[in-house]
């Protein structure tokens, strides 16, 4: 029962989607997303009974629309592998190796450090460890003139 109900959402799905690149014309939306989600695992995984892969597989614009979709938005995993990373070894050719495999490593570290301080700094001031007091600007022993008196003075 639940596979013959499967087959036909598949199947249902396979006629919205028609010729389309997206069902709802040449960009995507939620619904692309949502599909997508469930027909790629379904596309991809290997599964001990395979009779709803089939009939996926079957479905050749259904299979292109994942296809495609994993091209445009997971170059990596849209037909070619992943590049793998490649063991550390010394040398220079050690840090071109890692600049590879991740160019913004510095960038995250130091967004890294900075969050971290900034969590410190806030737990420092609402804990009260740290506070700030407003004092008076100016020589020692002066008190500071209010507005008022100053307007008096004149």
């Amino acid at each position: 029962q639940l596979y013959r109900e499967a087959r036909e959402c598949l199947t249902l799905l396979s006629q919205r989607l028609g010729s389309q690149k997206f069902f709802f014309g040449d960009s995507p939306a939620s619904l692309d997303a949502l599909v997508f989600s469930r027909l790629a695992p379904l596309m991809k995984a290997k599964l001990p009974n395979g009779k709803l892969q089939q009939h996926l597989k079957s479905l050749q614009n259904l299979c292109n629309y994942c296809t495609s979709i994993l091209s445009l938005y997971f170059p990596w995993d849209g037909g070619e592998s992943r590049p793998l990373p490649h063991p550390a070894g010394g040398g220079t050719g050690a840090s071109l190796r890692s600049a590879e495999e991740d160019p913004h490593k510095r960038r995250k570290q130091l967004l890294s450090v900075l969050v971290g301080l900034a969590a410190m700094l806030g737990y420092a001031f609402l804990s009260g460890i740290v506070s700030i007091q407003r004092g008076a600007v100016g020589p020692p022993g002066r008190q500071p003139v209010a507005l008022e008196e100053e307007e008096e003075e004149e």
